[in-house]
């Protein structure tokens, strides 16, 4: 019996651009392991590379607030998105994010335990919404940025609320420069974060195990050119370089421009502001990243239902 589904082939397909038949054949290879076969299409050319954005099938509302010289970013999840535009889950996002910016760097244990403003903790307004709204809601994630002397800049991409959206980025910039002219920066900077998906900071900050695969795959593609190995080496050293300036924030183009890369921006904004700027930490969080919703044949449930 196939270790995968036709969903799965489906889902691959959409994952790579491929053909039906190489997914399928990929899926084989693979033994029904999708994120192994989008490295096998991807090594015989037959896929481009992984999609920086990744599929948002969860529902709820990510969460931004900024006071100072700090800022937090919160994700909490519903089922359904009709939930998520409902005035009750929408103050509660609110309030917590309130909450995790007052905390400082807590994690989502530690935000849970915390007291909520209309009383007891977050964790138990959190069961009270679930009961009385009906559906499973979690706390995901959250992450803390903050600077000594500068500015945190938030954006909210196509916000349902005000501080609430789907896709909030923080940005970090330390510096003694106007403030007025870092919120300018911070915002077109936050705008880029939000459209190019940098996946870290900087080349060296970019997850191991993510260059790792990428490395596993260059040196496919490399040896199957036939080339000597030392040219391989070189192939895939060059692999790795692009993907890394691709996927680094302050090397990455500018979207703006689509010229300059990022750390060239904010070099010139500080000679334009007459005090260096820097850069030191981002947020970029998009609703559902990294969630997979299970699908359902909702025929095949409705006949299942009758058969019972």
């Amino acid at each position: 019996m196939a270790a995968f589904t036709a969903a799965d082939v489906k889902a691959l397909r959409e994952k790579t651009g491929a053909g039906m038949m190489d997914a399928k054949k990929a899926l084989e290879q693979t033994g029904g392991d999708i994120e192994a076969a989008v490295d096998a299409l991807r090594a015989k050319g037959l896929a481009t590379a992984a999609k920086k954005s990744s599929r948002t099938a969860a529902e709820g509302l990510v969460g931004v607030a900024v006071a100072g010289t700090k800022g937090v970013a919160v994700e909490v999840n519903s089922e359904t998105d009709f939930v998520a535009k409902n005035d009750k889950f929408q103050d509660f996002v609110r309030k917590v994010t309130q909450v995790a910016l007052a905390e400082g760097s807590v994690g989502v244990d530690a935000l849970k335990a915390a007291a909520y403003p209309d009383g007891g903790t977050v964790a138990d307004k959190l069961t009270d919404n679930v009961a009385t709204i009906g559906e499973n809601q979690q706390v995901r994630r959250l992450k803390n940025v903050s600077v000594t002397n500068g500015v945190v800049v938030p954006y909210m991409h196509n916000a349902a609320a005000p501080g609430l959206g789907k896709i909030g980025v923080l940005v970090a910039l330390e510096s003694t420069a106007d403030k007025a002219a870092l919120e300018a920066l911070g915002k077109q900077l936050a705008m880029h974060i939000a459209a190019a998906f940098p996946q870290a900071l900087d080349a060296a900050s970019l997850d191991a195990e993510v260059i790792g695969r990428e490395r596993k795959v260059a040196a496919e593609k490399a040896a199957e050119s036939g080339k000597p190995a030392e040219v391989q080496a070189k192939m895939v050293d060059g692999a790795i370089a692009k993907f890394a300036k691709e996927n680094a924030l302050l090397s990455q183009i500018f979207v703006m421009d689509n010229k300059t890369p990022i750390d060239e921006v904010i070099a010139k904004a500080g000679k334009d502001a007459g005090a260096a700027i820097a850069l030191t930490d981002y947020v970029r969080f998009q609703l559902g990243e990294g969630i997979e919703k299970e699908e359902t044949d909702f025929a095949a449930e409705v006949a299942a239902a009758v058969k019972g």
